[in-house]
């Protein structure tokens, strides 16, 4: 089973990727995913994403309370990097 943290680390490595290549039927069908292991597993029913200096937050608002996650963007990022500098890897299947 996976952790919450590790939930929230997949859905926002891969929806920085979706958002990057909104017509990348993968990239949203896997983020939904995670967004819906979020909800059953978590019952996360809201997510903000913002930047402060190196790092993005995460806030989750399940129905008892608010959490929120750091990660450094060097790290969150790095997948998105890697298909931006090698495309041609990273066909966008539809």
């Amino acid at each position: 089973m996976h952790s919450m943290q590790d939930l929230v680390y997949n859905w926002l490595t891969i929806q920085i990727v979706a958002r990057e290549r909104p017509g990348d039927k993968a990239a949203q069908e896997t983020m939904q995913f995670f967004e819906e292991m979020l909800e059953k597993n978590y019952q996360v029913n809201d997510m903000h994403i913002s930047k402060k200096e190196e790092m993005y937050l995460v806030h989750c608002q399940t129905l008892t309370e608010e959490r929120v996650f750091r990660f450094p963007l060097e790290l969150i990022e790095c997948m998105n990097d890697t298909i931006q500098d090698e495309p041609h890897k990273f066909p966008n299947y539809e």
